[in-house]
């Protein structure tokens, strides 16, 4: 089995990739929390855990793991710490340790922030990242969603390097589901793509003989 950490665990999006992995027959998923009593919730089911401070060290976050998701925010608390410099601190690490592939949980409207009439700052943390990412040498998929909610999955997506229609939401657990896919090799490999909720099943796009 392939060991994923997930950077952000303890998220509401983060906690829904955390069991998806769980249940999961080829993955293995490592938490990474950055309080000690974080590590309860997860080592009560047999889950292991990294502890780490995207605002400091994470050098050996990365060691002995096969794979990443990063799903990881500050909810625009310390956008240049964790959402711009954090994510650019867990890709060095990546690369460090020969990690195979990087998914990274982005955002809608990253690719352009200068358009944005909110949440500017946000978009553009989002953007540096995605861009260090996409240089970085590695294998990845970045996914950008548009709004979150909490509603109740429905498997299906609507799916576009850029979306025409932006209106409308995405349960966080189809978001999860979307970045585990995305963890294989041959699943949009170093392609970018939006989503949201739509028509299209999501097992069935995120095909390994198909791109986006």
């Amino acid at each position: 089995m392939e060991k994923i950490l997930v950077v952000g665990a303890t998220g509401t999006t983060g906690n829904n990739v955390i069991n998806e992995l769980y249940n999961h027959q080829n993955y293995e998923p490592v938490a990474m929390v950055r309080k000690p009593e974080q590590q309860t919730q997860f080592e009560q089911k047999g889950i292991k855990t990294v502890l780490a401070d995207l605002s400091e060290e994470v050098t050996n976050t990365t060691e002995g793991v096969d794979k990443v998701i990063f799903a990881a925010g500050s909810k625009g608390k310390a956008l240049d710490a964790v959402d711009r410099k954090g994510a650019m601190k867990m890709i060095d690490a990546a690369k460090r340790h020969k990690v195979k592939k990087f998914v990274m949980l982005s955002s809608i409207g990253a690719h352009n922030p200068q358009k944005a009439t909110e949440l500017r700052e946000y978009l553009q943390a989002k953007r540096d990242a995605d861009e260090y990412l996409g240089n970085s040498g590695l294998d990845f998929t970045i996914v950008r969603p548009g709004a979150l909610s909490n509603d109740t999955p429905t498997g299906k997506i609507r799916i576009s390097e850029y979306l025409d229609d932006r209106s409308g939401s995405i349960p966080r657990g189809d978001v999860a589901k979307v970045l585990v896919h995305s963890l294989d090799q041959d699943v949009a490999n170093r392609e970018v793509f939006e989503i949201l909720n739509g028509e299209r099943r999501i097992e069935n796009v995120l095909q390994t003989e198909e791109s986006i």
